[in-house]
Order: C-alpha cells, then structure tokens, then sequence
C-alpha cells in the first residue's frame, strides 16, 4: 500500500491513521492472526511456506483476508484436536475434491458443521441426526469437531476487537474536539 503525506488536523497520532486503513482494508497483519488465533509467528511463517494458507504479500508483510483468517482458526481448531499437519491437508483436499471449496468458504455459512473421522473416513455432516447414525454404525473411536464453533470464536474476538478499536478512535476524536 503506499501512502501518501496528509496534512490532517485531527490525526493526532499513527494509530489513529492506522485505524482508518484498517478500516477501509479488511486484511489483517500476521500480528493480528496470531493475537486471533494463539497462533505462534514461526508457524503462521512455516504453513506460508508449505503452502498450508497462502496470504497475499505487501513487501515482506503477509496479510490475511478474513477467509485466510478463518482457515487459520479452523486449521488450529484442527490441530489443538490431535491432526497433524498431514491430516489437516487432507481434510483440506477434502473439501477441496468435495465441494470444490476452499475450508473458509464452507465452514463459514451459517450451517453447524461437524467433521468426524475414524482415522480413514472424513465425513462433513450438518445433520445431528447423521452425526449420530456415523458414530452408531462405526467400529471404531470417531473423533468430531464442530469446525463452525471455531469460526464463531475468532470472528466473535475479531469483532469485539474493532469494537475496541472504534471506542479508541471516538475518544481521539473527542479529545481533538476538546483541545480546539
């Protein structure tokens, strides 16, 4: 992004400014992803590099879309549940061969998911009732985790952090008004 020099009165400091791109631009920086998600830098930098979540570049900078930042969330969810990063790529190819969708565009409709495993079957169910014919009909220990409660929460922190940021942004406004 290149900025340019303004000469505005009522930006009193850079986080000010920072704000009002941040609004106009709903990406986020690697910062904020890890802030979200409990992420760690070396791995958000390690899944860049394996081709796991691909953000866009600015310079050096990655910067995530708010899909980027759902899968960050999902794939975490994932691993916090025993996946390895073999298995998480396979749940991706999944969906991928499946749906012909990306893990974001289809964790985030409104829909409950649930991804259950056996260890070789992946099944994606939003039916309470077929949750509970898989685990009846299955030999074996079935691991599920409802991947939408992962989506919920990190867009739930996102919007209480702008939230934040925009009571930040009001009480600059009204300390510039009062030192007019």
């Amino acid at each position: 992004m290149l900025l340019h020099a303004y000469n505005v009165s009522n930006i009193l400091s850079v986080d000010c400014f920072k704000h009002y791109w941040g609004i106009m631009q709903p990406s986020f920086t690697s910062r904020d992803v890890m802030a979200l998600t409990g992420i760690t830098a070396r791995q958000l930098q390690w899944w860049d590099e394996r081709g796991v979540v691909k953000p866009a570049r600015e310079g050096h900078r990655r910067l995530y879309s708010m899909n980027h930042l759902t899968e960050v969330a999902v794939i975490c969810e994932l691993r916090r549940k025993g996946f390895s990063l073999q298995g998480v790529r396979k749940v991706m190819r999944f969906f991928d061969r499946e749906f012909g969708k990306g893990l974001a565009e289809i964790v985030s409709r409104n829909s409950e998911y649930h991804l259950l495993t056996d260890g070789k079957h992946l099944y994606l169910e939003t039916s309470a009732r077929q949750i509970v014919e898989i685990l009846n009909n299955s030999n074996q220990p079935i691991l599920g985790i409802c991947l939408s409660d992962a989506v919920r929460q990190v867009r739930a922190e996102v919007v209480s952090r702008k939230a934040n940021t925009s009571v930040t942004s009001s009480d600059y406004r009204k300390r510039a008004r009062k030192a007019s």
